[in-house]
């Protein structure tokens, strides 16, 4: 994937610096992964400038092969990003014009509107989809409705939230006595949750899986986090001879909100 992120700011430099994260532990040198970016902020791409001073976050995202200052649409035709993600505050940013460049580039553009509440959007859902005609791969850092597209398809959007993540990782924490939360763990997590989204999710434009199914995610997740745990020596109680039966263990120990009755059904009541 190429990534372009429009805010380069805390949340847009450790947004960036997580998946690139991940890329390293599929397999990408340091170096291939921060190629896969580019970052923009309100004076533009961060390039190579004498006349620019970046914090120290930001300098090993400064690029040294494109021109210093291109804006999101200058720097989308020429770098042809997969993913175009919005964490800059900015209101209606993701023009019509940017989008459908990103449609033009990809069969499935990856368009995520991050910021937060729903009015600093970059864009709606509905104009994600308009325009890209139907196609974009949609997820919100604010909560949208469902879309119908013209062709009649409903398309639920998904808020991009650590809802499905934190349950799973509190219960396998618990259940594996974790005497640390590595990285490498929080990637397990997050590899869960994709994994657990089914075809019909897929079809109806999910990037996470139903709220419904959140006890069931948070299962998967558990068992993901628990297993790296014990394979890097985090568990005080689980070894490498647990992990056959390991969900089965998270099972036993995640809580269940069953209540029995404290007053026998018919029973007669005290005045």
């Amino acid at each position: 994937q190429r990534v372009l992120v429009a805010g380069a700011g805390s949340a847009g430099v450790g947004v960036a610096s997580m998946i690139a994260q991940g890329m390293m532990m599929q397999g990408l040198s340091e170096e291939e992964a921060i190629s896969r970016f580019c970052l923009v902020d309100a004076d533009g791409l961060l390039a190579t400038d004498p006349n620019r001073r970046y914090t120290m976050e930001q300098q090993k995202w400064v690029r040294d092969d494109m021109k210093s200052g291109m804006s999101l649409i200058e720097v989308c035709k020429e770098f042809k990003p997969t993913v175009l993600m919005g964490l800059s505050s900015c209101t209606g940013l993701f023009k019509e014009e940017l989008i459908r460049e990103m449609a033009a580039n990809n069969e499935r553009p990856f368009i995520f509107p991050l910021s937060n509440p729903t009015k600093n959007a970059e864009c709606t859902a509905e104009q994600a989809y308009e325009w890209s005609d139907g196609r974009a791969i949609f997820a919100s850092g604010s909560p949208f409705e469902p879309v119908t597209l013209k062709d009649g398809r409903v398309m639920h959007t998904s808020q991009c939230n650590n809802m499905f993540i934190f349950p799973g990782i509190g219960l396998a924490a618990s259940a594996a006595k974790c005497t640390k939360i590595s990285d490498e763990m929080l990637f397990a997590s997050s590899v869960a949750v994709a994994n657990s989204l089914s075809d019909e999710d897929r079809s109806e434009g999910r990037v996470y899986p139903k709220v419904s199914a959140i006890r069931d995610v948070s299962i998967e997740v558990a068992t993901a986090v628990a297993r790296k745990a014990i394979e890097q020596g985090h568990s005080k109680v689980f070894t490498k001879r647990d992990i056959d039966d390991l969900r089965e263990k998270i099972v036993r120990k995640m809580y269940n909100p069953y209540y029995v009755p404290l007053v026998e059904r018919g029973a007669r009541r005290i005045a």
